[in-house]
């Protein structure tokens, strides 16, 4: 009896998840203007290969990814949220001063692959050294891992 309530309650969870999120392709024309904007502003000579609304139960968002592989993740008001260029480099201009100044002091060859904004206000950079910085929202350095 144990095993056939436990398959219920898994199959109905796997149900929920399917049922609460759902991808669905977009143009970017139909995304938020923010995430437009932010697009042409640091990405105009790619070219999209895939745009999508993501909603889940509670919540929207949006991602954008490039012919080289390149992606970008926005919040539901267009903020974005995830910059992944793993094939090139993320835009000097998408990160944040502080965090330009503390790589060129102590990083100095190397290249922003992925910066993503964390739950606590903080950031997430990924090196192409290897390393990888966590920042707090005052833009300390709080963790680095290789």
């Amino acid at each position: 009896m144990k095993k056939n309530a436990f398959l219920f309650l898994s199959l109905l969870m796997v149900n929920v998840v399917v049922w609460a999120s759902n991808d669905k392709p977009i143009q970017v024309s139909e995304m938020p203007k923010m995430a437009q904007q932010f697009i042409q502003q640091h990405f105009a000579n790619q070219s999209v290969a895939v745009a999508k609304m993501e909603t889940d139960f509670m919540s929207k968002s949006y991602d954008v990814i490039f012919t080289n592989g390149d992606k970008v993740e926005f919040d539901k008001k267009g903020k974005w949220t995830n910059v992944d260029c793993e094939h090139s480099q993320v835009p000097v201009a998408v990160i944040p001063t502080a965090i330009q100044n503390y790589i060129k002091q102590h990083y100095p060859e190397a290249k922003v692959l992925k910066i993503e904004k964390t739950d606590h206000k903080g950031y997430d950079v990924d090196l192409n050294n290897g390393f990888e910085l966590e920042f707090d929202k005052r833009f300390k350095v709080v963790d680095i891992d290789r």
